[in-house]
């Protein structure tokens, strides 16, 4: 189930609001800029489709979006706990970045946190099965899966060249408890 806990960034040992209610999370994010969407899909998901099958599944739903945000291309993410890279991966995408672009996710299956710094809080985004989230350009965050990530998830970008993370070197993201 979708989570959101806010943190006060000098006390980020316990969150001082949390909520399960999708209508609750999304208000909460919208006041940092950041579109949180819970989608009923109709899509079936195999966990053996390949990216391209996965892609066509949710074409309908991609090519609104992307016409809504001016998207060029869309691929699948899939992360295991024994894919060969998942803790290197794991540690890289935990440290505080920044991109030139939003970054946006749709979480066809299992869960990861999207957790986002803005002015003195700290937003912690539980993103489950069905949510879609954009991070704008810029906008402070990191994302963790956890020691043993599963999950899949579709990225939506209009130029890859704008995916690439630039590290904040703030430390605070090891001293954000997930849970």
């Amino acid at each position: 189930m979708s989570e959101l806990r806010i943190f006060d960034e000098n006390a980020p040992g316990a969150p001082y609001f949390e909520t399960r209610d999708s209508a609750e999370i999304a208000s909460h994010l919208a006041s940092i800029g950041v579109r949180f969407e819970r989608w009923d899909s109709p899509v079936a998901y195999d966990p053996a489709a390949e990216p391209e099958a996965i892609l066509a599944a949710y074409r309908p739903y991609l090519d609104r979006l992307m016409g809504e945000t001016g998207a060029g291309s869309a691929d699948v993410i899939k992360m295991t706990p024994d894919h060969p890279q998942a803790g290197a991966l794991r540690e890289k995408f935990r440290n505080e970045h920044i991109h030139t672009e939003d970054e946006i996710r749709f979480f066809v299956h299992g869960a990861g946190h999207f957790v986002m710094h803005k002015a003195d809080r700290i937003y912690d985004a539980l993103c489950t099965k069905g949510d879609l989230i954009s991070v704008p350009a810029n906008v402070k965050h990191w994302f963790d899966a956890g020691e043993h990530p599963d999950f899949v998830a579709l990225r939506i970008f209009t130029d890859q060249s704008g995916w690439v993370a630039h590290f904040t070197g703030d430390a605070i993201s090891s001293r954000v408890p997930l849970a």
